[in-house]
């Protein structure tokens, strides 16, 4: 689109960790961001030079978050090794960083509000309050609502539009999130595979109980309103073809088509109860651990007009 060629870099994480290892909780602008600046501007100022190009700059310029003077230091000082300059304007001086974000909007440019960094993410989303959801990818793969995976998805979806010159908006809208960060069944006190239908919820974190009555297919446990479902009626609802509940749990459906099958199941819009899709209903004492979240956030939508 503007003609610039871009090179992507190695994602050395395992690098990067080892390099900020014990700087893990320092704050915004401290020692990490040091030793950061220090590795990108090497690698981007040799590449620089490689290109036959005189100068650098970075994109960090622009972050109010970000220091200035250490982002100076650090480029210069990686310029010089390279015998080029670092090009480093104050772009956030007179109204630079709202004039940014006017012109992101009119463009509905995505702005990512922290630098990349997973320890300065969960710093900034601790003073905030959230939960730094970026950061959780299940082990299904299933794509969670507000995630990375679902902002790529959906600018992609952009892209295309573009292309094709077919009229669309992003706007925002505010709904409720969840992440699960670990589900736990055991029967008898033997761990068995359950999958966790998406907004399943406690009070707590653990509960325990007996299956008391079913209604069809959905058996209810006597505490914490959690309900159990067997994988043939999954199957049966979703229309879905899983021969174990282990392969269900890898490789689930989508999320909006688990949350189809909630309604179908008779949960209501507001509904965040425990349901479990296991191969056969416990008859004996049952133990559940499950660590969720339900939380308010803000997502982009893209629509057609």
């Amino acid at each position: 689109m503007l003609g610039i060629d871009l090179i992507e870099g190695e994602y050395d994480v395992e690098n990067w960790l080892e390099a900020v290892r014990g700087l893990e909780h320092e704050p915004e602008k401290g020692s990490r961001c040091s030793v950061c600046f220090d590795r990108r501007f090497e690698i981007s100022a040799k590449k620089a030079s490689e290109l036959g190009e005189s100068t650098f700059t970075s994109t960090l310029l622009t972050s109010p978050k970000k220091s200035l003077k250490q982002l100076q230091t650090a480029g210069d000082a990686l310029a010089k090794q390279e015998g080029i300059a670092f090009v480093a304007p104050d772009y956030r001086k007179a109204s630079g960083t709202q004039e940014q974000n006017i012109l992101a909007k009119e463009d509905a440019l995505y702005r990512q509000d922290y630098c990349g960094c997973m320890f300065g993410l969960n710093i900034q989303r601790d003073q905030q309050e959230k939960l730094a959801d970026e950061l959780f990818v299940p082990l299904s793969g299933q794509i969670q609502p507000e995630s990375i995976e679902e902002r790529i998805e959906m600018y992609k979806k952009r892209w295309e539009l573009e292309e094709k010159e077919i009229p669309h908006k992003i706007i925002k809208q505010r709904f409720l999130n969840w992440r699960l960060s670990m589900g736990l069944l055991r029967v008898r006190k033997e761990v068995i595979p359950a999958h966790f239908l998406p907004y399943s919820t406690l009070k707590g974190e653990y509960t325990r109980g007996k299956i008391e009555y079913n209604i069809g297919e959905v058996h209810h446990m006597n505490r914490d309103e959690v309900r159990f479902i067997t994988r043939k009626y999954y199957n049966e609802v979703a229309g879905t073809n899983y021969n174990t509940v282990t392969e269900l749990i890898y490789n689930p459906p989508t999320f909006d088509k688990e949350l189809e099958l909630r309604a179908r199941l008779g949960a209501t819009s507001y509904d965040i109860s425990i349901i479990l899709v296991v191969e056969e209903i416990p008859t004996n004492k049952i133990e559940i651990l499950c660590q969720s979240k339900t939380y308010s956030d803000v997502k982009e939508v893209l629509i057609e007009l």
